[in-house]
């Protein structure tokens, strides 16, 4: 761990945990985790409209959380690192814990 962390990494940080937190966008990081997917297979996975799943990639992506590229005239999402798989089962392995 960094020794002096900046007011702009915290800012970072938290930016990253306010884009954690919605169930609809961990679950799509939990998606991406077992493999890079689409925009459409990800509406489909979830039951919901494209430009729903768009907008919540939208934040992942400004958030760093997911990293994207074209394949022809598909988008493809990813997760950006294994920091990002790390969050998100370390945070539902802690909610699955019985206290």
């Amino acid at each position: 761990m960094p020794t002096e962390i900046t007011p702009e990494q915290f800012e970072d940080a938290a930016d990253i945990f306010k884009a954690l937190a919605d169930p609809a966008r961990l679950r799509i990081l939990l998606l991406l985790s077992e493999q890079e997917r689409g925009v459409s297979e990800l509406a489909e996975l979830g039951g919901e409209k494209l430009g729903t799943v768009s907008a919540r990639l939208k934040l992942l992506l400004q958030a760093r959380l997911v990293r994207r590229r074209r394949e022809g005239k598909a988008i493809i999402y990813a997760i950006a690192d294994h920091h990002v798989v790390n969050l998100v089962q370390n945070a539902i392995d802690h909610a699955c814990e019985h206290l």
